[in-house]
């Protein structure tokens, strides 16, 4: 089965230019922890919860003046919409990444396919494997 039959194709993206302040507002209205930065409908980077607590609060940095594109993950994995699940499995497992950017041929960012996508849609055996090796102390 391909990628784009099991991942999320309703997310929420911000951009570099946001406050973090604005970006921990929306993560706490939506309850996630994870937000795609995108620029142009292109992915430029990722944010976390953790990104905001290590990055930020731990600096002692002012949430409502700094920018995601300060603390963001630049370097993000991510994976085509016409991948193989299986595959894009094994990618999770051995990166350990719980959620993973879906982008289209145009490099545009069309989903996000996560573990509970995986369970939802997909192989529980699959998702079992992927979230025992994330799991494992680094």
């Amino acid at each position: 089965m391909q990628v784009k039959n099991e991942m999320t194709t309703k997310i929420e993206v911000v951009r570099p230019e946001t406050s973090v302040k604005e970006v921990s507002q929306k993560m706490r209205d939506l309850n996630i922890g994870v937000l795609p930065v995108c620029e142009n409908n292109r992915l430029v980077g990722i944010v976390t919860d953790r990104d905001i607590t290590v990055r930020l609060t731990a600096e002692g940095k002012d949430p409502s003046s700094t920018k995601v594109k300060e603390i963001m993950s630049s370097k993000v994995e991510w994976c085509f919409e016409d991948e193989e699940v299986g595959r894009v499995a094994d990618k999770m497992e051995n990166k350990k990444i719980r959620r993973l950017p879906v982008i289209n041929h145009d490099k545009e960012l069309v989903g996000m396919l996560s573990l509970g996508d995986i369970v939802l849609r997909g192989s529980r055996e699959t998702a079992c494997k992927i979230l025992e090796k994330v799991s494992e102390p680094a």
